[in-house]
């Protein structure tokens, strides 16, 4: 570095950590409490990034308010009826923005407690310990010793659509619901475009979803997907799967789509609103990273080891910038694991499983092998299956299309994955977790007491089923050869 550019440095320390998600909030908080100084950097005004602002937080204050209104109507089947619900987008919205702004009002604070210094602007490398960020009074050069890159990813977006059209949103602004369309597309049978499609449907609108892939949320096993699928088909206006929208043309307010696929209609459809939701992408190619020397593949990730090192070691990456899943929950765990190695702690990033749920209605989770995974690798596996229709808990809900999924070793019957669909299939999936990363069997999770009727008993059910040792189901038993 020259004298010239020395005398322009702004501000020094020894970790910058760029980018304020989940990730990178809880890189900085952790490398703080370790004694470094620490500055973060981040391109929006309230820290928490996609997830805490416009993704995971709101979103779930959605489908919680979705629940409500679906619950209460399914209720007049049992002898309880409500009025039908008048749906306020701005009060609704109101609500929504105020526990984001309570979250993000408190990883302020967290950081001001640690003395954590904020930069809003955009960063950029312009050197292996420099870094340029745009902010809203000027330009500002930093100085680092250590770079955790926590800069995630962008919704994807399919080229030649009107994205200048009113009608065309991606999840933020699926979010931000300043009315209640009539009829919505959604592209992309994903998570995202599922778990909006499922708000927005509870609200009132009419919905049509198409998927390229042969089943929705492609990653996960097929039984799994068909007890979500075969609720919202009831639901949804259409699901078409195997199809694509090859023309997306503005029809005054209203967007014109035209489907080819299995199924799919012959004549162009028009909407009020289309969501598209295929997908994210790194930002690796968006923060100069290459002026620093930091490798990018031609996906656009930064590779990193098991300490989250990219190829210049003083250099970290954490959470969907440097790989998949691009879940929120990895980028925190990789965060920490970075602002560690930083301090000189022996740790590294090594996990059994990374568990995936869509709040859908119904909920779906699952986490270590899938059988999609074990066939293709050609992994040895049995499972067990536990039906919420045997569930008094799940009957009592009047929501028993669930089930409870284990997959194991034939050998050692230790626990290899697992997944569970309906409702809470999230908060349940935490146990399926914790047995993996602790070698557990079915022997210790049938073992385990559960409380009675819960649906967490569904996982020591299913340990049963695995075992032969069920008594709430009969399983013939198997011969021996």
């Amino acid at each position: 570095m020259s004298q010239n550019e020395i005398s322009r440095i702004d501000g020094e320390c020894d970790t910058l950590v760029l980018g304020a998600g989940p990730g990178g909030y809880t890189a900085a908080f952790r490398a703080a409490d370790l004694g470094q100084k620490v500055i973060l950097v981040e391109r929006y005004a309230a820290l928490g990034g996609v997830c805490l602002n416009v993704g995971c937080i709101p979103s779930k204050a959605f489908l919680h308010a979705a629940r409500v209104i679906t619950e209460a109507d399914e209720m007049a089947g049992f002898g309880i009826r409500m009025g039908k619900p008048v749906i306020e987008a701005e009060n609704l919205r109101t609500w929504k923005n105020h526990v984001v702004k309570k979250l993000t009002d408190g990883l302020a604070s967290l950081a001001r407690a640690r003395q954590v210094q904020v930069v809003q602007g955009t960063g950029s490398f312009t050197s292996p310990h420099t870094m340029t960020i745009q902010t809203a009074e000027g330009e500002k050069r930093i100085r680092f010793v250590h770079a955790i890159i926590a800069a995630g990813s962008s919704a994807t977006r399919i080229p030649g659509f009107p994205y200048d059209h009113p009608a065309l949103m991606d999840s933020t602004g699926a979010l931000d619901l300043q009315n209640i369309p009539e009829k919505m597309l959604v592209i992309g049978g994903g998570i995202i475009g599922l778990e909006m499609a499922c708000a927005y449907d509870a609200f009132g609108t009419r919905i049509t979803v198409v998927e390229a892939a042969p089943q929705l949320v492609a990653s996960a096993d097929a039984d799994v997907v068909r007890i979500l699928h075969n609720r919202i088909s009831q639901r949804y206006e259409a699901i078409y799967l195997n199809t694509r929208v090859t023309a997306l043309e503005p029809k005054g307010d209203l967007l014109q789509a035209r489907l080819e696929g299995e199924g799919a209609p012959a004549e162009p459809q028009k909407f009020d609103k289309v969501l598209v939701a295929v997908g994210r992408r790194p930002n690796g190619r968006a923060i100069g990273a290459e002026n620093a020397g930091v490798r990018i593949d031609e996906a656009g990730f930064i590779p990193v080891d098991s300490e989250q090192r990219t190829n210049i070691p003083h250099i970290f990456a954490i959470g969907d910038i440097c790989g998949e899943p691009m879940l929120a929950h990895k980028a925190s765990a990789q965060g920490k694991v970075a602002a560690e190695v930083i301090a000189g702690e022996k740790t590294a990033f090594d996990v059994q499983t990374i568990p995936s749920v869509a709040y859908t209605d119904p909920e779906i989770a699952w986490m270590g092998l899938t059988e999609i995974e074990a066939q293709s690798r050609g992994i040895p596996y049995e499972k067990s299956v536990f039906p919420w229709s045997a569930s008094g808990r799940a009957l009592t809900m009047a929501r028993d299309d669930g089930l409870t999924k284990l997959i194991w070793d034939p050998d050692t019957k230790k626990i290899m994955g697992g997944a569970i669909a309906g409702m809470n299939a999230g908060e349940l999936l935490a146990e399926l977790v914790l047995a993996l990363e602790m070698g557990a069997d079915l022997e210790d999770m049938a073992l385990t007491v559960h409380a009675h009727p819960t649906l967490s008993e569904t996982v020591m059910l299913a340990a049963e089923a695995g075992l032969g040792s069920i008594t709430d189901l009969y399983l013939p038993r198997k011969r021996s050869h």
